[in-house]
């Protein structure tokens, strides 16, 4: 009649909800027991269930009288020692003390809801409601997702293929939204009034922070409300960028999204595409310095500047590197904080990839955050006198089971700005390679803001605290150990 554990409570509940004992010739039935009884009051009761029953070497016995639990605590004596017996009571009393001591803490923080007038559970309510909207209003486009997303597992044979283009979807998506809440905490930070303090941070912004940490540790309730609202916003701004609506150029996000009403699915081949101008294509000459002018790419980000390429082929002729710079956020994209970053005086990261014997002339095999797609250089221009190259468009694409996953189109120049006409041409050069519904109409691509080849260096007290405590020398060591990687 044993049980398998060795430790057991026996609740024997409230003692005022226990049904009396039915008396003999008595028509009123069983009534709950009573702790008064006339002068008489049961202050306490104890009691020990049998271990010939309960089979555990350490019983508790509770029963609650007048609102108050009552323990016994008896254990199998002589069986286990004193001392042990000792220990595992002090553990448990410990043990009760911390869940009273929470419960009264949720009890607190219920009270001080109560104070603010605020009807528990309503602010995660009224977040969660804006969120289920935010969903609502872009639920076409989520469905459209969800149908391609399966259409893709479906095709793809490896399912590694096929989590590697996926979690590379998923790295820009969750990267986009979050770095909207730095710059406008940013633009706050250094839009707030009041003396400076080290002449770096405005003391009101402080004295805000300090207010919004103590409401946020004060108010489970604002906490969770904090919580369920970051996420609905989360959830909004993605499915914006599967819509189509939260900027084309960069995050235009949708599987084999659709051009004018039409869907396009998958990715044309290097001959859809490449126009006449690559005849004779050298890739050495391609090498050096680019200018990014415009791109459709999510894997870049529209609050940066000054955007460069720097291609360079390794020793071998198999290998190519590409030394992506940028400078950021742009002017325009965080007025107040834009020359206080840390990479407001540039940042490199490194793309490589191989050139394939097996390939035509301008196609390089970019690889980068766990996946491959080509790049296909689908068109330059040439210097009449020189015949070296001066503009060029790139196009990337990679789909998995037919379903387009990534596109990415740059329209890059030798020249760090393009006047409008030659820009415009090289938006019908686009067109006539059939890259419009892929994201080279003019309404799809993002301009890449640029502030100008002579402005000095930017040089404030935030650029001398990043300097002082390393980040430009972290971000140059960060650099080349990349670089020196993917040789």
């Amino acid at each position: 009649q044993g049980r398998a554990y060795s430790a057991g409570v026996s609740n024997n509940g409230v003692y005022d909800r226990q049904r009396a004992v039915r008396r003999e010739n008595d028509d009123k039935g069983r009534e709950s027991i009573q702790t008064k009884h006339g002068k008489y009051e049961v202050q306490d009761i104890y009691f020990g269930t049998p271990h010939s029953r309960s089979g555990c070497l350490y019983q508790v016995s509770t029963m609650t009288v007048n609102g108050s639990m009552k323990l016994t605590f008896h254990p199998a004596s002589p069986i286990v020692g004193e001392e042990t017996n000792s220990k595992f009571a002090d553990a448990f009393v410990d043990l009760l003390e911390k869940i009273a001591n929470a419960n009264e803490s949720d009890k607190s923080a219920t009270a001080r809801s109560g104070l603010l007038n605020i009807p528990e559970g309503s602010l995660s309510l009224a977040a969660a409601a804006l969120g289920v909207f935010g969903v609502a209003i872009h639920a076409g486009a989520w469905s459209e997702f969800s149908s391609n997303l399966a259409l893709m597992k479906e095709n793809v044979q490896n399912p590694q293929d096929f989590w590697d283009a996926f979690n590379f979807w998923v790295f820009f998506a969750v990267g986009h939204p979050l770095l909207q809440p730095i710059l406008w905490i940013s633009d706050v930070l250094h839009g707030s009034p009041g003396p400076m303090v080290f002449d770096l941070v405005p003391a009101t912004f402080l004295m805000a922070n300090i207010l919004f940490i103590g409401a946020t540790a004060w108010s489970k309730e604002f906490r969770g409300a904090l919580n369920v609202a970051a996420l609905s916003a989360f959830l909004t701004y993605v499915g914006a960028g599967l819509d189509g609506q939260a900027g084309l150029g960069d995050f235009n996000l949708q599987l084999n999204d659709s051009y004018q009403g039409q869907v396009v699915k998958g990715c044309p081949t290097y001959d859809e595409v490449r126009q006449p101008s690559m005849d004779s294509f050298d890739l050495e000459k391609y090498q050096g310095k680019w200018y990014e002018q415009k791109f459709h790419d999510w894997t870049q980000f529209k609050e940066v500047y000054d955007t460069t390429l720097d291609i360079k082929l390794t020793s071998d002729k198999k290998g190519w590197i590409d030394d992506f710079g940028v400078k950021g956020p742009a002017p325009d994209s965080a007025k107040l904080s834009w020359d206080k970053s840390p990479v407001a005086n540039g940042a490199h990261y490194f793309m490589f990839g191989r050139v394939d014997e097996n390939d035509p002339p301008g196609i390089l095999r970019e690889k980068g955050f766990g996946v491959e797609f080509p790049n296909y250089i689908v068109d330059v221009k040439k210097d009449p006198v020189t015949g070296d190259y001066t503009e060029a468009i790139q196009f990337q694409c990679l789909d998995r089971g037919g379903v387009r996953v990534f596109e990415g189109i740059n329209f890059m120049s030798r020249n760090p700005v393009m006047t409008d006409v030659e820009m415009k041409a090289m938006h019908q050069r686009a067109k006539d390679a059939g890259m419009y519904p892929f994201g080279a109409s003019e309404e799809q691509m993002h301009m890449v803001a640029r502030r100008g080849e002579d402005e000095p260096k930017i040089d404030n007290s935030w650029q001398r605290m990043w300097h002082a405590i390393g980040v430009d020398k972290v971000l140059e060591l960060l650099a080349e150990s990349i670089e020196d990687g993917g040789r």
